[in-house]
């Protein structure tokens, strides 16, 4: 899209946003001074006329970058047919998205969120109701297993499932039934297992505490264990679901299947939207009453989503992943042997990768910045690198060109 043909930015100037965002915006978040006005691609510009790579994504959120003309020309019609109907009555478009991500996740059903906390949220009711319809008695197995170092949200219910102090802090008692083994060991959650548990809940790959993966042992043998006690397996794809890692699902990598998986931030490439998928016969557990929502699955949402997998189906960008992730992730370990007293390692799947810095890297993704790149902080000394699925070699050898000359420079 022509950047000259879209509308003005309102007029308010760079000193203007900054004090309003002093005067009336809650200060929960540690911005930076940067105010991002526009977007294409894989860059964006902010006020000053600055552009930036952005490898953010907005944390994943939008697959296809910005301002695809497929995603926008959508999302236009559609906001000029129908935005809104609620859940009380049917539209097309929630229909054909719930078949489609059938089609990939395998024989369920969906409901349709706003994000992945509410995916999540979904997810913990599941494990309750299958408590209870294992028991028929609310409460006597309620115990849902879950990592250390996970991160599943800030509603209460993923607050109590996110064992992280700054998470937890100020707002307990939270949910009494979640207990932690160690990622990627299976003989912890082993041990944990009692009369008591519904459900096991993990990150495929725990993404804001470093981008880490569950290796084929843990993750097969947590689907073993849960076969053999009854147990759901809940994965959270939040993050890594939606072909970051060059499947639609990272689970599949690993042969298995889920017995529910939320999913949210890329599906909607910007458009807030999230979804669990539930395969029979657990779908069920779910009745008129037990769950709902305002603003999940609306016909503009819907339309966005679609934009998203018609993209990501027919350019092919899960093999665009598979085919340039390779020399990418090859690059930045070369980073590794060449600034040995800074990094640590790589790790991370396709284009969801965590830089392991030695020491806080705060103060270099702050010089990032200033080299014209933007992307997340994450737990253990990490910055993740979160590219748009449309990034070609030439933004993906860029990233490391910046890396590589703010490096030098420390």
């Amino acid at each position: 899209m022509d950047p000259q043909t879209l509308s003005p930015v309102p007029a308010v100037t760079v000193s203007a946003t900054e004090a309003h965002y002093d005067a009336y915006v809650m200060k929960n978040y540690g911005r930076p001074a940067v105010t991002l006005v526009r977007g294409e691609g894989c860059r964006v510009w902010d006020d000053r006329g600055t552009e930036f790579l952005d490898f953010t994504s907005g944390i994943a959120v939008t697959a296809l970058g910005h301002s695809h003309p497929v995603w926008v020309k959508a999302v236009q019609d559609q906001a000029a047919r129908l935005v809104h109907v609620s859940n009380l009555f049917r539209n097309p478009l929630q229909g054909e998205l719930a078949r489609r991500i059938v089609g990939h996740a395998g024989p369920g059903r969906v409901f349709f969120c706003n994000s992945g906390a509410e995916a999540n949220e979904a997810l913990i009711k599941l494990s309750r109701l299958h408590g209870y319809n294992t028991t028929h008695e609310e409460g006597k197995r309620s115990k849902v297993i879950c990592a250390k170092n996970a991160f599943h949200g800030r509603t209460f219910g993923g607050m109590s499932a996110t064992p992280q102090e700054k998470i937890q802090k100020g707002f307990r008692p939270l949910l009494d039934t979640f207990a932690f083994g160690e990622f990627n060991n299976l003989q912890s959650f082993v041990d944990l297992v009692d009369e008591q548990t519904c459900a096991i809940f993990i990150e495929t790959i725990q993404g804001e505490s470093g981008v880490t993966a569950a290796t084929p042992e843990f993750l097969v043998g947590l689907r073993k264990l849960c076969d053999e006690r009854g147990l759901l397996l809940l994965l959270d794809e939040v993050q890594c679901g939606l072909g970051r890692t060059a499947r639609f699902y990272a689970f599949q990598h690993y042969g298995i299947q889920a017995d529910a998986v939320g999913m949210a931030k890329g599906i909607g490439g910007g458009m807030p939207m999230g979804a669990v998928w539930v395969r029979e016969p657990y779908a069920e557990y779910f009745q008129p009453g037990s769950h709902g929502t305002t603003f999940g699955g609306t016909p503009l949402a819907c339309s966005a989503a679609l934009a998203v997998l018609e993209v990501l189906e027919k350019d092919d960008l899960m093999g665009a992943v598979r085919r340039h992730s390779p020399v990418w992730h090859a690059a930045l370990q070369q980073l590794v042997t060449e600034f040995p007293r800074l990094l640590k390692e790589v790790r991370g799947v396709g284009y969801m990768v965590g830089l392991g810095f030695l020491a806080d890297p705060a103060p270099v993704n702050v010089k990032l910045r200033e080299a014209g790149m933007l992307c997340p902080l994450a737990g253990n000394n990490t910055i993740r690198l979160l590219p748009p699925l449309i990034a070609t070699p030439a933004d993906l050898a860029k990233s490391v060109v910046i890396l590589r000359s703010v490096l030098q420079a420390l």
